[in-house]
């Protein structure tokens, strides 16, 4: 491609007048250091009454900012499934008698002594079988 002298000249003198570009950023370095660092406690509780006494003893005037009290919700929603989970746990075994679980299906229905029935395995069979101790109660009473 030619140009004449005087596109050349200009061509030239917009080339120095263009700005240079900026140097990079370190920011590989700048990433590292936050993540080196010692957190404060009220970003890595995670027991809900240990944290609101952290959030507290950092508010001085008892505001929160609203992500802490989502985090405190969080904690908090946290710590009632992992007690609704242990107490589920802590029901199937009092229910379910050692080698219970190991019986043919139909075996499971007769009475053994010391020995109690299958739970119940939906809404409908637990209905009718609370309505039936019932009637075995009222019977009771009638003697």
């Amino acid at each position: 491609m030619s140009f004449d002298a005087r596109s050349l000249e200009r061509l030239q003198q917009l080339g120095r007048s263009l700005p240079k570009p900026l140097p990079k950023p370190e920011a590989p370095a700048a990433a590292e250091a936050p993540a080196s660092q010692k957190r404060h406690r009220v970003e890595t509780e995670t027991d809900p009454q240990a944290l609101f006494r952290e959030l507290m003893q950092v508010s001085p005037d008892g505001s929160v900012p609203p992500h802490l009290l989502d985090r405190l919700r969080q904690a908090e929603a946290d710590q009632q499934r992992a007690l609704q989970a242990e107490q589920r746990q802590a029901l199937q075994r009092q229910s379910t008698p050692q080698g219970q679980g190991l019986q043919p299906r139909g075996a499971s229905n007769e009475l053994r002594p010391n020995r109690q029935r299958r739970a119940p395995t939906s809404n409908e069979e637990l209905e009718l079988y609370t309505a039936f101790q019932q009637l075995l109660l009222e019977g009771d009473e009638e003697d």
